[in-house]
């Protein structure tokens, strides 16, 4: 399993954000990570990028421990958080160029045009960053995220602020990401998970309360709409 997660849990003194859950990710599969505002989304994602440390329990990422193994399982890791932290000053291949150099990755320069190119930054490739609209910003995050070729992509809200065209491309990407890599994805727009997602999880108040494929989630609940089972089960 790329992903690997045992009774995972984080308190905040009193407040339990996640609560002892467990789940896999497999390669070559979108993993849908999906829940309410306040249900522990996030704070499972920080929990898995190591930058947030667990309360108990234990992440492993392509066999390596976040917590023991951390830089080791970091090599492993895309990430794109919910709000996406850029260098508002750089331009784009400056800050890609910046990205690149801490992985200390060969042919450099050769890679992100290939990530331009595969995000569609072509046009805004010179540009500031912060001068970019908030979509193409985004496509800077997820540029940033795979120019190291990760095995593991975690991606938090990565369609925000993308206007409709741009989402038609940008999943069309993360679907061709997803073939031979294990992505997880939260996103609150059902339309999306069931556009590009293999297997679903459900987390409400801390806890997962569904964790099955697509067609397995439907056909357990008898139901053809997504949206209408997380209604059901975060209600």
């Amino acid at each position: 399993m790329s992903i690997s997660v045992k009774n995972l849990s984080k308190h905040y003194d009193k407040q339990i954000a996640v609560d002892s859950i467990s789940f896999d990710a497999k390669p070559g599969r979108i993993l849908g990570f999906l829940g309410p505002n306040g249900a522990g989304k996030s704070t499972t994602m920080r929990m898995l990028t190591g930058y947030l440390e667990p309360t108990s329990g234990e992440a492993q990422i392509s066999n390596k421990n976040i917590l023991t193994q951390a830089i080791e399982a970091k090599k492993h890791i895309g990430y794109l958080p919910e709000n996406t932290p850029l260098y508002a000053d750089m331009y784009v291949k400056e800050f890609l160029n910046f990205v690149g150099q801490t992985y200390e990755l060969k042919n450099l320069s050769v890679r992100i045009d290939e990530v331009i190119k595969m995000v569609g930054l072509i046009p805004q490739q010179h540009k500031k960053i912060g001068t970019l609209s908030k979509g193409y910003r985004q496509r800077v995050g997820l540029a940033q995220a795979i120019i190291h070729n990760p095995d593991v992509l975690i991606l938090d809200e990565p369609t925000s602020g993308l206007d409709p065209n741009q989402l038609v491309d940008i999943r069309a990407l993360i679907r061709e990401l997803g073939k031979n890599k294990t992505v997880v994805i939260s996103t609150h727009i059902m339309q999306e998970v069931e556009a590009i997602c293999d297997d679903i999880i459900i987390i409400n108040k801390g806890k997962i309360v569904a964790n099955d494929s697509l067609e397995g989630i439907k056909k357990a609940y008898n139901e053809n709409s997504l949206e209408d089972i997380f209604r059901k089960l975060t209600a």
